[in-house]
């Protein structure tokens, strides 16, 4: 079996994805960055997240379900904790800054308390789609695999979302979020823009955003759900997820 075609089979096909990205995987450029993995792999090389869990995002939000998109750069580097969302990490494992000063506006914006953990699972069973724009990375490496072949893969994630949904909200922090979002139509969708959230640009207008309930505020508008931005404790997460 072609390591593309290993590598298509971790994208679950209930979950809409695969009709419209399948083909994908039989492109050349696709085809190569699955040959670029695999021989990363077996030259002993840590990737994150593990291999199964390189389309968590796609796996956990449906594409007929998506009502919000965050878009991130590439997986954390740190051992334990990337899992397939961007900005999320395992319930077990510190929240980074980036995530702390997003909770930080969310408890603002929402009056929500910061939860004792950083992971997002929920959100993306939610309708969050929590997507990289690069799926993978070396432990220890950060950006190890972009200009690979991922930018591609998601640029067409953004595609399909773009054509086959109406009503998204694309919330686009910094400017590589931008960029990736820039051919979203703004007819169609809702994108709010803003600085990233990391320690170094937050202050620059990240505070102060209300992305959160402004989103939820356009959702209710188009008579869609609105996104439960609350997270369970960590306990509850462990055990719902243990199940």
């Amino acid at each position: 079996m072609h390591p593309a075609e290993v590598l298509a089979s971790q994208l679950r096909p209930d979950r809409g994805w695969s009709d419209h990205l399948g083909n994908e995987f039989r492109q050349p450029y696709m085809r190569a960055l699955a040959e670029f993995l695999a021989e990363e792999e077996q030259a002993g090389k840590v990737l994150f997240p593990a291999s199964q869990h390189c389309f968590n995002a796609l796996n956990s939000t449906p594409l007929d379900k998506v009502s919000v998109v965050i878009l991130g750069q590439d997986p954390y580097h740190g051992p334990g904790q990337a899992h397939g969302l961007c900005f999320s990490v395992r319930p077990e494992v510190t929240p980074p800054p980036s995530l702390v000063n997003i909770f930080k506006e969310i408890q603002s914006d929402l009056n929500i308390e910061a939860p004792d953990h950083g992971c997002l699972q929920p959100w993306a069973e939610d309708g969050v789609l929590l997507l990289n724009s690069v799926l993978t990375v070396v432990q220890g490496q950060a950006g190890a695999h972009q200009g690979k072949g991922w930018e591609t893969f998601t640029d067409k994630v953004i595609e399909t979302i773009n054509r086959e949904r109406e009503g998204v909200v694309f919330l686009l922090w910094g400017s590589y979020a931008r960029k990736k979002g820039r051919h979203i139509d703004r007819n169609q969708h809702l994108v709010l823009e803003g600085p990233h959230p990391s320690p170094l640009s937050a202050y620059r207008g990240f505070f102060g955003c209300r992305h959160f309930s402004r989103a939820n505020d356009w959702l209710r508008q188009k008579g869609q759900p609105s996104i439960d931005w609350t997270l369970p404790s960590k306990a509850e997460l462990i055990a719902r997820y243990q199940k």
